[in-house]
């Protein structure tokens, strides 16, 4: 039986380091700068794994040996059965991530593909609130804020990819804030977190956004 150890932002690191090595070997002949992207490309996939097994190694080293696109093909699909998917959340915790929230809309959890999901995070267009929900250290963080399309390009702060971008603005306890104890804190996000979930290949600036305004 395959042991999960992927989780989904390690595989889109996979999948990048991927595609750069299969654009290189379809356009430079080189072998001296092949090997040392070769070299490269295997590297940053071990980096993205603070800890792997003989055998773990040895599979994500692989790509290091690929030269045809089905070879490359296979390499990628291989990992499905690896995978470490979000993990499983119902409604009712859900709801108690936002007890003030008593009509809270929540997503089709049975529609979504957990095991390509690093957050959790839809938006309800009738309040323009963005909820935002994320594992740490074995429980469930969830957040609440504006979100306000900019109609411009940037790069977000979660996945670092430049795409359309929203300002997402959360309400936050502050020792120094105004008489009610509150202040606001904010970034810029893509609009479309299926696509962020997709493209995010390190976690630290989600987990320090987390971190400043987590309950």
């Amino acid at each position: 039986m395959s042991t999960p150890f992927i989780r989904n932002h390690q595989y889109n690191v996979i999948k990048k380091q991927a595609e750069f090595l299969q654009k290189t070997l379809r356009t430079v002949s080189d072998r001296s700068v092949l090997e040392t992207v070769r070299f490269s490309t295997a590297t940053k996939i071990a980096e993205a794994f603070p800890i792997l097994t003989e055998d773990q190694k040895q599979m994500l080293g692989q790509l290091a040996s690929l030269e045809t696109d089905q070879d490359f093909q296979r390499y990628l699909g291989a990992f499905e059965a690896y995978m470490e998917p979000f993990p499983p959340i119902t409604v009712k915790q859900i709801e108690k991530l936002f007890p003030k929230n008593k009509k809270l809309k929540v997503p089709d959890l049975a529609s979504i593909d957990f095991r390509y999901v690093t957050y959790l995070s839809w938006v309800d267009i009738a309040t323009n609130k963005l909820f935002l929900v994320y594992p740490h250290e074995g429980r469930f963080l969830g957040i609440e804020g504006r979100i306000t399309p900019t109609n411009k390009k940037g790069y977000c702060l979660f996945c670092n990819r430049h795409q359309e971008l929203a300002f997402f603005s959360v309400k936050t306890k502050s020792a120094n804030a105004s008489p009610d104890n509150f202040s606001m804190y904010g970034h810029y996000v893509c609009l479309e977190n299926q696509s962020c979930n997709h493209s995010i290949t390190d976690t630290g600036a989600l987990e320090k956004f987390l971190q400043l305004v987590g309950k």
